[in-house]
C-alpha cells in the first residue's frame, strides 16, 4: 500500500466528503485554480467545478460570513484560511454569530474552518500562529488539531459531518514530512477522543499536533534510563477527553503538558486546572507545563528555535518532575 502524506490525507478527506455529500463545498483564497497556497486543494476544482470550489477575494470575514450563511441554509462548507493566523480577522463572525447560532435559534451551523498553523518553518510572527486557546472560551465551537495523517483524514471527515462549527488546525510543518499507510475503507476519528500514543507508568505527557513527535523524542531519551513515559495525544482540544487525561494521571502520578503555543494563557492551563481539581490526590509532583516563550514567533531560524519548545527544555522539565 502506498503511503499518504499529512497534506494528502486532508485533501483526500475533502474529496471523499464532497463526493459523498453534494452539500459540501470548499471556499477560500486561491483554493480553486491555484490549488491552495500549499496545494491542499490541488485538482479539486477540476473534479467538482467552480460551483463547489469557490475562489474568493482576500477577506477572511467575507469567507467565514458567506460560509456561515450557507451552513445555516443547509450546506456544509469548508472555509480555508490561507494561513490560520488570519482567522483573527473573522474572529467576530466566528464567536458572535457562528458559534452562537445553535444556542440562539436552534439551527445547526455545520462549518469547518481550516488552515495551516504552527512554527518551525520560519514563517515569522504573521504565519506561525497556534490559535486554539483564543477560541476555547467560546461555547459553540469545536477545535481539533491532528498530528498524524490518519487523524488528519479521520478528523476532517468527522468535522465535515458534524453539525457544529469546527476549527480544524492543520500543522504546516507536518504537511509533507509525515507519511502513513491509511485504511482504504471510510473511517472517522471521533471528535473529543484522545489517543494513547504510548503507554507508560512513570510520567504522562499530554500534548497534541506537531508536539507529539517532540514527546516521542523525549520518551525515547527517558527510556534509556528505564523511565516509562505515557504520551496522550489529545487530537481534540474542545471538547477534550477529560476522562483519558485523568485516567492517565491516576496511573503515572506525574504530568507534563506540552504545547507549541505560548505558555501564558495557553490551552494547557485549562487541562492543568482540571487535573488539579479532579486528580489532585493522585499527583506525586506539581503539574508541569512547557510551551513557547511569550513572544511573537521570530522569523530568524535560530531565534525561532529558541522560542519554541525543544527536546532540551521538555527533557529538563520531565526530569524535574521525576526527581520528586
Amino acid at each position: 500500500m502506498p503511503e499518504t502524506t499529512y497534506l494528502d490525507a486532508i485533501r483526500t478527506a475533502m474529496i471523499e466528503e464532497m463526493a459523498r455529500d453534494e452539500r459540501v463545498f470548499l471556499i477560500g483564497e486561491d483554493v480553486g485554480a491555484y490549488g491552495g497556497a500549499f496545494k491542499t486543494s490541488a485538482g479539486i476544482l477540476d473534479q467538482f467545478g467552480p460551483g463547489r470550489v469557490i475562489d474568493t477575494p482576500i477577506s477572511e470575514v467575507a469567507i467565514v460570513g458567506a460560509a456561515s450563511g450557507a451552513a445555516l441554509m443547509g450546506m456544509r462548507p469548508i472555509a480555508e484560511m490561507q494561513f490560520i493566523d488570519f482567522i483573527t480577522v473573522a474572529y467576530d463572525m466566528l464567536v458572535n454569530f457562528t458559534a452562537t447560532s445553535r444556542y440562539r435559534v436552534g439551527s445547526a451551523c455545520p462549518l469547518v474552518v481550516r488552515g495551516p498553523a504552527g512554527g518551525g518553518v520560519h514563517g515569522g510572527p504573521f504565519h506561525s500562529l497556534n490559535p486554539e486557546a483564543m477560541f476555547m472560551n467560546r461555547p459553540g465551537l469545536k477545535i481539533v488539531a491532528p498530528g498524524t495523517a490518519y487523524d488528519a483524514k479521520g478528523l476532517m471527515k468527522a468535522a465535515i459531518r458534524d453539525d457544529d462549527p469546527v476549527i480544524y488546525i492543520e500543522h504546516k510543518y507536518l504537511y509533507r514530512r509525515i507519511k502513513e499507510t491509511l485504511p482504504e475503507d471510510d473511517y472517522i476519528v471521533p471528535i473529543g477522543k484522545a489517543n494513547r500514543r504510548r503507554a507508560g507508568k512513570d510520567l504522562t505527557i499530554v500534548t497534541w499536533g506537531a508536539m507529539i513527535y517532540l514527546a516521542d523524542e523525549v520518551a525515547d531519551e527517558l527510556a534509556k534510563d528505564f523511565i516509562s513515559t505515557e504520551i496522550l495525544d489529545l487530537r481534540s482540544i474542545l471538547p477534550f477527553d477529560e476522562e483519558a487525561i485523568l485516567e492517565s494521571v491516576a496511573k503515572t502520578n506525574r504530568v507534563l503538558i506540552l504545547h507549541e503555543a505560548p505558555l501564558t494563557g495557553g490551552a494547557g492551563a485549562e487541562f492543568a486546572a482540571r487535573i488539579a481539581e479532579k486528580a489532585f490526590d493522585y499527583l506525586d509532583a506539581p503539574i508541569k507545563r512547557v510551551g513557547a516563550l511569550d513572544v511573537p514567533t521570530p522569523y530568524s531560524p535560530p531565534l525561532e528555535a529558541a522560542a519554541l519548545p525543544d527536546k532540551t527544555r521538555v527533557l529538563a522539565a520531565a526530569r524535574e518532575l521525576l526527581a520528586y
